[in-house]
């Protein structure tokens, strides 16, 4: 049986002791709601359903978060900690004085609305991507509250609520006058590197940080593949290298002002603890877009042009997966874009081969 007793503070103390079962109490502001507690507490338990609540009541979602950020983000590569970073400021400025007992579905979706709503400091609207991943942390952090954490929660509410779609895939495409112009510029660059990175970017669809980031013993100029472990899904692969990737490649290998301690392919200045980073462009890349007039071109964008080169060319979605890294059809799907006009041709061949006898 449970024991009901008032505190000295007038408010309501429910103790329920059972055969099998810690010792459970709680504190209340009326006594009903001691009873009520009391009641369900000992059903439970007689159910053998009983999960112990105090820890997720005690622990705020600002509480979970830092401590989220502190065990699980350190074993994922640096560039998530960060977005990790960013996105539980947001969830913790919305969300973080509630308890992880209290957070219902209702309460997330009413924040995901928020979110949606609201506008950047850019003065666009917060993305539906933006959202859709500030979830995606929010419902993991649940997944590990209850499987790692024993807080005592029985499901995860993010689970419940309608997710933002991902949205369209960005469909920007070089054309061939703003291609001439952007490696006109690059080539002119008083940096060879930027022009080489450039150039190998829309041959093989690497990322910005897979091509910064890479060794000389990755690359075999005797096969014309570059071999990359290091990569954004964790999946190493191999990428095979044209004609003119493999020549962009040797000029890089062959810099003559590439220190002989320095190993990186593109490496920048000595940093205050006398090592070489990896070039950074980012400011460079931001400039030289804004004076060829094409502020929306992102470094990005040439992976995506390269893919859709490589679809364009005849490769099938294995063969252009194998040298892209996307582990889906429908990843790779968003991040192709096939001209119409090019398709004119092809679907010109199919009649005539109908047509002939």
């Amino acid at each position: 049986m449970a024991t009901i007793v008032k505190t000295n503070a007038g408010t309501w103390k429910a103790l329920v002791r059972k055969t099998g079962w810690p010792t459970n109490t709680k504190t209340f502001r009326t006594k009903r709601d001691a009873e009520d507690w009391a009641r369900r507490t000992e059903d439970e338990m007689v159910r053998g359903v009983y999960i112990q609540r105090s820890g997720s009541e005690r622990m705020t979602l600002e509480m979970a978060l830092r401590r989220y950020l502190s065990e699980i983000s350190p074993t994922k590569k640096p560039t998530t900690q960060r977005a990790e970073a960013t996105k539980a400021q947001q969830l913790i400025s919305h969300l973080g004085k509630y308890s992880m007992a209290a957070l219902s579905a209702e309460i997330i979706a009413a924040y995901r609305d928020t979110r949606l709503a609201s506008i950047t400091n850019r003065g666009k609207p917060t993305s539906n991507n933006t959202v859709r991943l500030e979830l995606a942390l929010l419902s993991h952090l649940f997944t590990v509250a209850i499987q790692e954490w024993g807080l005592g929660l029985s499901f995860n509410p993010v689970l419940n609520i309608r997710k933002p779609s991902p949205g369209e895939g960005r469909d920007r495409r070089l054309s061939a006058e703003e291609e001439r112009r952007l490696l006109t510029a690059v080539n002119n660059h008083s940096n060879p590197m930027l022009g080489w990175i450039v150039r190998i970017a829309l041959e093989t669809g690497m990322r910005s940080s897979e091509i910064t980031s890479l060794r000389r013993h990755q690359v075999d100029m005797k096969k014309r593949v570059v071999r990359l472990s290091d990569t954004k899904n964790d999946s190493a692969r191999t990428v095979p290298l044209s004609k003119w990737a493999t020549e962009t490649f040797q000029a890089a290998l062959n810099n003559p002002v590439r220190p002989i301690d320095c190993d990186l392919v593109f490496f920048g200045e000595p940093g205050k603890n006398g090592k070489r980073s990896p070039y950074a462009f980012t400011k460079t890349w931001g400039l030289l877009k804004t004076k060829l007039c094409m502020p929306d071109l992102r470094f990005h964008d040439l992976r995506h042009e390269a893919v859709s080169r490589l679809v364009e060319g005849g490769l099938s979605d294995q063969e252009v997966s194998a040298i892209s890294g996307h582990k889906s059809m429908q990843m790779l799907k968003r991040y192709t874009h096939l001209r119409a006009e090019d398709l004119v041709s092809k679907l010109d061949n199919l009649s005539l081969e109908r047509k002939a006898p």
